[in-house]
């Protein structure tokens, strides 16, 4: 009990902090005058903050150091708190718009996955439009790395808030011996390389709306738009090439960012095995489909090819979701290879969703030293990566990670079936969710959303895009009888 009521602290504490976000859509309403949006947005605010404010209080001589348990608690209360109080925007200016659609547009922002319920999105209110891609922004990075920044200025630690919450499996290194100043400077990488998109957009045709929008969207790989129609909207090889730059700059590991920034030398991406990897998969898969789009006929100048296969597959492969075609309509190996790589092509400590490229190069080596094992059983043959050891313990946990990952997909796709979807919607719309992707294929398509589901089938896509999102391991690990005991 008192292990709750000391994450009840914590989180109020976190519920007045994201109280703030409110005032970047304040702020656009009034620019916009209007008037009605800012009076939603105010309520908003002091909605959330009085919420936060009640549960500090109530819980105030619980206050402590959060243990890893207390961490790992917080993380997952945190993640499913937050888009609650994230509707109310959305509530207020849509009526007819359930709860269960709001909550599912917020957590799609908010765990960066892109998937979204609403249409009309052209017409909807600059406020409301900034905030859902706000929501993709704040997600991207995490704001649990924000508020470990401003927590210990209001006497609570935030170590284990950090390993909870940043992915990968090799998540122990720290830029800087203080977990604070790294949640810091990882901020301050985000904030630059997003103020550097937002530059580029408008220098490239877009409005000042949409290239905040698309910048928030495109840097944390969650792959809102303005229009329902997506990047496709914009008809513009430019735009396209600018996105395509900062979804491949996104889905690298924002550590790596930060030594080559600090460092003043790309080198440093150069000795990271995981973005090499990356990068190397990417690409080539992006020649690769393009030259069976090619082949197959489907448009007939190679450039036009590589251009729509190129920013398409980054689209999905980095998990952010946009589209400029329906790529649907292509010859199904080609959705299906990128629907794959939304699963491994990402990096850890990136914005990006799914397995991550370090879990795959743990499998290809540990792979490989099985075959050497059967070859020469007594040989001794530790794993290396990027010239470092990687310790068998972390190998066991990828293997532990994975075995998780593809029941859950498999789970949850027969959950979808059981309810009457068809299994090639079922199995990408799980595929997208939980590699916190997007769009799918099938009802869940790129020319469509997933506002055709069911009640119950968008609660499980809900669900998936949470896993996917906290990792599996920190959300499963709440429902361990070891977890609970003293």
């Amino acid at each position: 009990m008192k292990r709750a009521l000391t994450v009840i602290h914590a989180l109020g504490l976190l519920l007045v902090v994201f109280s703030l976000t409110y005032l970047l859509p304040l702020a656009t309403a009034f620019i916009y005058g209007d008037s009605a949006m800012m009076t939603d947005f105010a309520l908003a605010i002091m909605w959330t903050a009085m919420a936060g404010a009640l549960m500090w209080l109530a819980t105030r001589r619980f206050k402590g150091e959060l243990s890893i348990r207390h961490g790992y608690l917080l993380v997952a209360t945190m993640w499913a708190a937050m888009p609650a109080f994230a509707t109310i925007p959305l509530l207020m200016l849509l009526p007819g718009l359930s709860f269960t659609d709001a909550y599912f547009e917020t957590m799609s922002g908010m765990t960066t996955t892109g998937a979204t319920v609403l249409v009309g999105l052209d017409n909807l209110p600059p406020a409301i439009n900034l905030w859902r891609h706000e929501l993709n922004w704040i997600g991207g990075l995490g704001i649990i790395v924000l508020a470990v920044a401003v927590l210990p200025l209001l006497g609570v630690g935030g170590r284990q808030l950090f390993k909870a919450e940043t992915p990968g499996p090799m998540k122990d290194s720290a830029l800087t011996p203080r977990i604070a100043d790294t949640a810091r400077n990882l901020w301050v990488v985000y904030v630059g390389i997003t103020l550097a998109c937002v530059g580029l957009l408008k220098w490239a045709g877009m409005s000042w709306l949409d290239a905040v929008c698309h910048s928030f969207s495109a840097m944390g790989l969650g792959g809102f738009s303005t229009h329902d129609a997506s990047i496709g909207w914009f008809d513009s090889p430019l735009i396209e090439f600018i996105l395509i730059v900062f979804m491949l700059i996104a889905v690298l590991n924002f550590a790596t960012h930060f030594l080559a920034w600090h460092g003043r030398t790309f080198k440093v991406y150069l000795r990271d095995a995981e973005a090499v990897g990356s990068l190397v998969l990417i690409l080539t898969s992006c020649l690769g489909i393009a030259i069976f789009l090619w082949w197959q006929g489907v448009y007939p100048e190679f450039g036009v090819a590589l251009r729509h296969a190129t920013f398409n597959l980054v689209s999905i492969a980095t998990s952010s979701g946009y589209a400029s075609v329906d790529y649907a309509q292509w010859p199904m190996f080609a959705p299906m290879w990128m629907m794959f790589l939304t699963a491994i092509a990402a990096s850890s400590g990136s914005t990006g969703g799914g397995i991550k490229m370090m879990r795959t190069l743990v499998l290809v080596k540990q792979a490989g030293r099985e075959f050497l094992n059967l070859l020469h059983p007594a040989v001794v043959n530790p794993m290396k990566i990027g010239g470092q050891v990687v310790p068998n313990s972390i190998v066991f946990s990828v293997l532990g990670f994975i075995f998780l990952y593809f029941m859950t997909l498999a789970t949850l796709t027969f959950i979808l079936l059981i309810s009457g979807l068809d299994f090639i919607s079922s199995l990408t719309a799980v595929l997208a969710s939980v590699n916190n992707c997007g769009p799918g294929l099938g009802v869940v398509g790129p020319a469509s959303n997933y506002q055709g589901l069911s009640d119950f089938q968008t609660w499980v896509c809900t669900f998936g895009m949470l896993i996917g999102r906290l990792e599996i391991f920190t959300l499963l690990i709440l429902f361990t009888p070891a977890f609970w005991r003293r």
